[in-house]
């Protein structure tokens, strides 16, 4: 079908009264971001609506221009359309006729559907779908209508600035733009799980910034250039994403030498939930976010999460807790993450796995066996070799996140992370 525009549907920003204008201009800049990759376009947004217009553009590239919009939240939905103007009825009359014969099949069954938001146009509702349904039926061989559940549907808008004229409605991801609730902290892995979860959070209009647990020699660069990818899918959402790779070498091996392995995973836990709550206060994120799964594995037992929880006051946000498996993997599909995940590259959490983990640990057993750690120095260790991964319009550059500050700036204040927010600033 020829198409001059992209129709795109706001989600719920429509429920949105006072601050509805914030709201369209955030998830307008996101769409820019989104679309950055494609030439002589324009994007125009209005209170109700936005729309893509172009002159030309082939028909592959108005299909990958409808999967990236479909995956933004915000976007309910988006179609296809050509948009005529009012007094070009005959162009309207040719283009329906056009779309008639291009399903013109034996047994195929049709309806014109009308929305009129202009109420002053010279026909009605029910006189355009009559009239309009007759000029495709005698243009056709085939086609019979069915009101009530046809084939194939031509859906008709009347609106001040013109006809819009289309067959097709994509699903988008709904929600509220990325941007307008905030930033959160998501815990990436590179397991099926923790992806997923920072795409629905995302969902619901926070911006996420991704904090990777990296253990050399023991697992690769290639489960590092894992968690980059993933994160190129993730920037795909708004245009850019920025991610944390904590090196966490020597705290798991301090973990392995001094702490029993049936508790060593909720020690490690509580080691990478302390890392995030710092690095939270560091970036100005209001939220952890996680692709816990309650009753998954042994860390993600009730019991478990009150242990590990006890480490932060910092509000965890846990998209998938009450999510079936199958359908963790049918939106890892969905998001395009689910092959990046399950390349057979380890993370720091398998490679260290206990082999009988407890899912009900105590508490005061767990810090106990804490003590024979040295909590602040290890963090400290951890922070100073952190690399930053920036991802902008598909460009990567790795920095070091404390590369302005000398060794020995850092050393005088390894004591000082009993008031962590203050002593981390300082680092940093």
């Amino acid at each position: 079908m020829k198409s001059n525009r992209i129709l795109v549907r706001y989600g719920e920003l429509t429920l949105k009264q006072g601050n509805r204008k914030e709201f369209v201009r955030q998830l307008k800049k996101n769409v820019q971001y989104a679309l950055s990759s494609f030439n002589d376009i324009y994007i125009q947004a209005t209170r109700d609506r936005m729309y893509i217009k172009f002159e030309v553009l082939s028909s592959e590239d108005i299909e990958n221009m409808i999967n990236r919009l479909s995956g933004i939240p915000g976007i309910q939905s988006v179609s296809p359309c050509l948009k005529i103007e009012l007094e070009e009825e005959n162009t309207l009359t040719s283009h329906i006729q056009a779309i008639a014969k291009s399903i013109d099949q034996p047994n195929t069954t049709f309806k014109v559907s009308v929305k009129r938001a202009l109420k002053s146009y010279t026909m009605d509702t029910f006189e355009m779908q009559s009239h309009y349904g007759g000029v495709a039926l005698n243009a056709t061989e085939h086609l019979t209508v069915n009101v009530k559940s046809p084939d194939e549907t031509i859906y008709i808008e009347v609106r001040k600035d013109g006809f819009f004229v289309y067959q097709r409605i994509i699903q988008g991801a709904g929600g509220l733009p990325v941007g307008s609730a905030g930033k959160t902290l998501l815990m990436l892995s590179g397991g099926i799980d923790s992806p997923v979860a920072g795409i629905e959070v995302m969902r619901r209009g926070v911006t996420t910034e991704a904090i990777h647990f990296f253990s050399p020699p023991f697992t690769s660069e290639d489960s590092k250039q894992k968690v980059i990818d993933l994160c190129h899918e993730l920037s795909k959402i708004t245009g850019e994403y920025t991610m944390y790779i904590v090196y966490f070498t020597n705290i798991q091996k301090a973990i392995l030498k001094e702490i029993p392995d049936n508790i060593s995973m909720t020690i490690t836990r509580r080691m990478m939930l302390r890392l995030a709550e710092q690095l939270s206060d560091q970036i100005g994120a209001k939220a952890i976010v996680n692709g816990e799964n309650l009753g998954q594995v042994a860390s993600q037992t009730l019991d478990s999460m009150y242990v590990i929880n006890d480490v932060t006051s910092m509000p965890i946000l846990r998209p998938l807790l009450t999510m079936d498996k199958d359908e963790i993997i049918e939106r890892a599909k969905k998001h395009n993450t689910f092959d990046i995940s399950t390349r057979p590259f380890e993370d720091c959490c398998t490679v260290f796995a206990p082999k009988s983990p407890k899912t009900k640990p105590k508490l005061e057993a767990v810090q106990k066996f804490e003590e024979k750690l040295n909590i602040e120095q290890l963090i400290v260790e951890s922070f100073n070799k952190t690399e930053v991964v920036s991802i902008k319009a598909g460009t990567v550059n790795v920095s070091q996140l404390n590369e302005q500050k000398d060794e020995s700036s850092i050393d005088e204040n390894v004591g000082g992370l009993k008031n962590k927010k203050n002593s981390f600033e300082e680092l940093f």
